[in-house]
């Protein structure tokens, strides 16, 4: 089956993430703090100009470690820096609930590729979506996931998010935690730019 909604892998093995390139199953890759974790890596900076080396071309998104918006700042600054494929991921809020928006609005008035993420209400997505700048290439990333897990049904939220993301040029919906192959397809119906799956999915041949 062919997809027309953009699949980015979501892990950190490197050896995965070639092979998946190679096999010309997707469009991209996201990382995040506990994928790293789970991978073994020790070196933040270090993986990331390697992942650069061997995907060169293909969007990536990395994430910030820091929890409070100073650190994040800096953070978001240093990986923007390591190429023009490269989206800073930042969380809508941080461990003590403090809302990301003026940190957002300011990195992505200076041109950073950001990936928000972690959103999981309709009032996050409309704030994020005000927040960026038109036209600079931005990611909005909602955890369809997590809410189905609470025994919601995200499509209706989904819906939503995808009408408010249209509002502004410059941003795609991504679809995250993704739990099975079906959300594929709901993401597509629903008008999805972008889904998030992890290396067990892409290694089904799509084509």
């Amino acid at each position: 089956m062919k997809f027309n909604i953009e699949i980015y892998s979501d892990g950190a093995v490197i050896a995965d993430m070639i092979a998946m390139k190679e096999a010309g199953l997707i469009s991209g890759f996201t990382t995040n703090p506990s994928l790293m974790k789970h991978a073994g890596i020790t070196d933040y900076m270090s993986f990331a100009q390697e992942v650069l080396r061997k995907i060169e071309g293909m969007p990536i998104s990395f994430e910030v470690f820091g929890d409070d918006f100073e650190t994040m700042e800096k953070e978001a600054l240093k990986l923007a820096a390591l190429g023009d494929n490269v989206f800073v991921k930042i969380p809508i809020m941080n461990t003590r609930g403090e809302v990301s928006i003026p940190l957002i609005k300011k990195l992505s008035a200076l041109g950073l590729k950001l990936n928000i993420t972690a959103l999981m209400t309709e009032k996050q997505v409309q704030d994020t979506v005000e927040a960026l700048t038109p036209g600079v290439e931005s990611i909005v990333s909602v955890f369809a996931g997590r809410i189905a897990d609470t025994g919601v049904h995200p499509e209706p939220f989904v819906k939503k998010s995808v009408e408010i993301c249209r509002q502004k040029e410059g941003i795609k919906l991504l679809w995250a935690s993704t739990r099975e192959v079906l959300n594929i397809v709901q993401a597509q119906d629903l008008g999805v730019d972008i889904i998030t799956v992890l290396y067990k999915f892409t290694r089904v041949n799509y084509k």
